[in-house]
């Protein structure tokens, strides 16, 4: 019953790390889908067409530079003035309720990404996720194998736990997905 048990522990921690990774990388790239939503969604049509109209007048504003058209000049630049009030206006109500919504989805992702992270470090805690060649890894062997149950010994390959390997999947995941944006 030994031998299977170890086994069945070699094939659970055979699987774990690219399947941790993977559970990683898709938090990250829901996070950054949604951080992206949430400034692309900040520019309505309404917004770009007063941005066309506002852009219009200064243009024609700054075309009357007579001194007989000043007084048309400066009507322009005021009704000007006026949309980029309006156009304030509404970004900031836009930008509220957007914010609203995606804070949501961020906060409901954030709370679900700490607790698989903490179910996965209860299930893999003092359980070997991957090995690597101590070669490798020389002065942060003792670091890597942290939480996975074994000591640091002189075998050929280090075990590493699943806390360092967590956080080394998140630094490649934001990596990955500031390559991908």
């Amino acid at each position: 019953m030994g031998e299977e048990e170890q086994t069945l522990e070699q094939g659970r921690s055979s699987l774990a790390a690219p399947l941790i990774f993977l559970t990683v990388i898709c938090f990250q790239l829901i996070s950054a889908r949604l951080e992206l939503l949430k400034k692309r969604a900040a520019k309505s049509a309404t917004e770009v067409q007063l941005r066309a109209e506002i852009k219009q007048l200064l243009k024609e504003a700054s075309s009357y530079s007579q001194p007989s058209t000043f007084a048309l000049a400066a009507k322009l630049r005021r009704l000007a003035a006026a949309k980029e009030k309006e156009l304030a206006n509404r970004q900031e109500m836009h930008m509220k309720e957007m914010k609203l919504s995606y804070d949501l989805y961020l906060r409901v992702t954030f709370g679900l990404k700490i607790v698989t992270y903490f179910l996965m470090i209860c299930w893999f805690w003092r359980t070997p996720v991957a090995a690597i060649s101590q070669q490798l890894v020389q002065p942060f062997g003792r670091l890597l194998s942290w939480g996975a149950g074994g000591h640091f010994n002189d075998n050929i390959l280090l075990q590493v736990g699943i806390i360092p390997w967590l956080v080394l999947s998140t630094r490649v995941s934001k990596f990955v997905c500031r390559v991908v944006q």
